[in-house]
């Protein structure tokens, strides 16, 4: 291994609904096809050193910030290397920015994430009194059904904030916009990891408030937290100061051109 790089990349439209493992395989099938040099681990049975970072978003979840890591045998530009990865993806899986690793560990920078659900159809005043009375609850405990069972823990101690928006909502065959309720929370991460489902149902255990229709939910950042704005921050922040300057020799290709 020669390079070490990270990237941030989005899930967006009906990409969604794929699952991760399914992700993974077409991220493997893209570095493939743009020809970069990753690294492979030794043994009888070698395999690309892509290594996955953070709870990856849940199936039918968008997403504006995944991240994975990639070793590479000789020194990649970051910024070609994104065109290169971005353009042997379908549409939909879209990489958004790539840096040099820097020596701090990206894992342990994944602190809190930022979440954003619209909630068509809710009224905005039952709403905002549902996140009134979750806000103002102690311990908000809530069921899941996980491989290991009935699990039941606090969906509430990792809320950090949660605030209510009104939004428009455009349905495909209508021309007027249709008034949605937004949510927009930043959930600390958690074991159990507490998702936006289960704040959802925090709110109905508390003030009986559920959403006519399943949400649509994008999770908006995850980073470190800000003490001060109280959000994920950029976890590329450190690598960007950290990484020396000059650009790299671009090597490898990709179908359309050199990285």
């Amino acid at each position: 291994m020669v390079q070490r790089l990270r990237v941030r990349y989005a899930k967006r439209g009906r990409l969604r609904f794929t699952s991760h493992r399914d992700i993974t395989r077409a991220l493997e099938r893209a570095v493939r096809r743009a020809d970069v040099p990753v690294a492979f681990s030794a043994g009888f049975s070698p395999h690309p050193k892509i290594s996955y970072v953070g709870a990856a978003a849940p199936t039918g979840v968008a997403s504006e910030a995944e991240y994975f890591e990639i070793s590479v045998t000789r020194e990649c530009d970051p910024g070609r290397l994104r065109t290169a990865l971005d353009t042997s993806l379908p549409p939909g899986l879209d990489v958004l920015d790539v840096v040099e690793a820097g020596s701090a560990s990206l894992a342990d920078q994944m602190e809190c994430s930022a979440w954003e659900l619209r909630l068509r159809g809710a009224d905005p005043a039952l709403a905002g009194a549902a996140v009134e009375k979750f806000l103002a609850t102690e311990h908000v405990e809530v069921e899941r059904l996980t491989k290991k069972g009935i699990r039941r823990f606090d969906a509430r101690e990792a809320v950090l904030s949660l605030t209510v928006f009104e939004g428009t909502e455009t349905t495909a065959g209508q021309a007027s916009s249709q008034p949605c309720v937004i949510l927009r929370m930043v959930v600390r991460h958690e074991t159990p990891a507490v998702r936006p489902d289960d704040v959802l149902t925090g709110l109905r255990l508390v003030a009986d408030f559920a959403p006519p229709v399943p949400p649509e939910v994008t999770r908006l950042a995850q980073g470190p937290l800000d003490v001060h704005t109280g959000e994920p921050a950029d976890p590329f922040g450190l690598d960007r100061d950290t990484t020396r300057g000059g650009e790299a020799e671009p090597v490898g290709r990709h179908v359309g051109g050199d990285i």
